[in-house]
C-alpha cells in the first residue's frame, strides 16, 4: 500500500480511537492479505509526524502506543477552555506514587518504611482506581505481600513512553517540584473528562486526605514535629542565694 494512503488511514484511526493505539492494533485494522506490517506503519507514522510539525496537533508515542494530541506547549492556553481546574492531589498521595514509580516493585510495608508513617488504604485505592498502579506479583516472604508497580495508564497519563523518561532523582529537589516535572495536570485535550469525572477525582482525593488526617489523629504524623529550642538562660545554673543575716 502507498505510504501516503496508509498515513491517511493511520491518522483517521488515531483520531477516531481517542486513545493510544499500538502497532499491532493498527495492523489489525487491515485484512490478513493486506496487512502493511510494522515497518510500513512506522514509515507512515513518521510521515504523519513530519506533516504535523507546524500544526497544533502532535503525534506522541506513549506507553500504550501512538496517539494524536494537542501540543503540550499549547496546553497552558488551551486549558482555559475549561472553567473547572484539574484536581490537586495530596502530598501523601504524590509521595506514595513517586516511591512506587522509582522503587518498583515495592510492597506496602516498604512504602511505609520509606515514608515513616502508616499508609492510608484510601491512597492506594485512589491510585488503583485511576489505574496508575497495579499488583505485579508477591514478595517471597511470609505473608506473601503484594508487589506494586506502575501501569501503562500511568505512562499514558503523564505523557511518557517508558519509565526511562522519568526525571532523575537528582533533578527532583523536593516534592514541590514533582508536579511540574510529571505534568500532574492532564496533558491530553483529545480525552477531555466530563465534569462528573472531575468531581469523582475531587471526592476520591478528599477521601485520601481524610484518611491521612485520621492517621494523624491516632498519633502518627507525616513529618516529625520540630524540636522546640530551650532558652539558653533556662539551662544556666541558678544564682547562689545570698547568706541570711545573723542575729
Amino acid at each position: 500500500m502507498d505510504i501516503n494512503a496508509l498515513k491517511i488511514i493511520v491518522e483517521g484511526a488515531l483520531l477516531a480511537a481517542g486513545e493510544p493505539l499500538s502497532l499491532n492494533q493498527l495492523n489489525a485494522l487491515f485484512p490478513d492479505d493486506e496487512k502493511p506490517g510494522h515497518g510500513a506503519l512506522k514509515e507512515a507514522l513518521a510521515a504523519l509526524d513530519g506533516e504535523l510539525a507546524d500544526r497544533a496537533v502532535e503525534l506522541k508515542e506513549v506507553g500504550s502506543g501512538y496517539r494524536l494530541q494537542i501540543r503540550t506547549t499549547l496546553m497552558p492556553v488551551i486549558a482555559n477552555l475549561w472553567t473547572e481546574k484539574p484536581p490537586k492531589y495530596s502530598r501523601a498521595l504524590l509521595e506514595t506514587l513517586a516511591i512506587i514509580a522509582y522503587r518498583q516493585p515495592i510492597t506496602r510495608g516498604e512504602i511505609e518504611q520509606i515514608r515513616g508513617v502508616s499508609l492510608s488504604g484510601n491512597i492506594l485505592r485512589t491510585l488503583q482506581e485511576r489505574q496508575w498502579i497495579k499488583v505485579v506479583g508477591h514478595r517471597d516472604v511470609p505473608g506473601r505481600p503484594e508487589l506494586l508497580g506502575t501501569s501503562k495508564q500511568f505512562l499514558d497519563y503523564f505523557n511518557l513512553k517508558s519509565l526511562d523518561e522519568l526525571p532523575t532523582l537528582a533533578e527532583i529537589k523536593d516534592l514541590d517540584n514533582l508536579e511540574p516535572e510529571l505534568q500532574l495536570t492532564h496533558p491530553e485535550a483529545s480525552t477531555d473528562r466530563a465534569p462528573e469525572d472531575r468531581q469523582d477525582d475531587e471526592q476520591t482525593n478528599t477521601q485520601a486526605e481524610n484518611g491521612e488526617q485520621n492517621e494523624r489523629r491516632d498519633g502518627q504524623q507525616d513529618e516529625p514535629p520540630a524540636t522546640q529550642q530551650e532558652d539558653p538562660l533556662s539551662q544556666a545554673d541558678p544564682p547562689e542565694r545570698a547568706p541570711e543575716p545573723r542575729d
